[in-house]
């Protein structure tokens, strides 16, 4: 028994997608840039780090001095100790708070950490600890 019209056009129409398949395969197998290396895939990096086709000699160029890159964390910048502000808040329960001239953070502090009588006003220098709920100042003194 003889297939209809339509169904010998559809295997006509599935027979050409094989074929147009087969060739772009052949196409992507020719033209494929898996496994080469960068020098053989003619990429160039520009002064912003981004992979470029354009060669370097065409590009921008910036001289970059190789003992300012760093690498790693940045260093730590050690601060001086001794921290200088005002007492703002002195309680008659023994505590107060003391304002940071540089930052303008507001210390706590114990008056067992000071040495001599201190008043609200009082310039003074200190040394800041970390404690359970913050900051507070120790060693503090008088500076006149």
């Amino acid at each position: 028994m003889s297939d209809s019209f339509s169904k010998k056009e559809n295997l006509k129409k599935k027979q050409q997608k094989q074929k147009e398949k087969a060739l772009k395969r052949e196409e992507r197998k020719t033209s494929n840039n898996k496994g080469k290396s960068l020098d053989e895939m003619l990429l160039y990096v520009d002064v912003n780090g981004q992979l470029t086709t354009t060669p370097p000699d065409q590009q921008e160029k910036i001289e970059i001095n190789t003992e300012d890159i760093q690498l790693g964390a940045a260093p730590i910048i050690e601060e001086d100790p001794q921290k200088t502000g005002i007492v703002t808040f002195l309680s008659e329960k023994g505590y107060g708070f003391i304002t940071e001239n540089n930052t303008k953070d507001n210390i706590f502090f114990h008056i067992n950490n000071v040495s001599g009588e201190i008043k609200k006003g009082h310039k003074v220098k200190f040394e800041k600890e970390k404690s359970q709920k913050g900051f507070s100042a120790v060693n503090i003194q008088i500076v006149k």
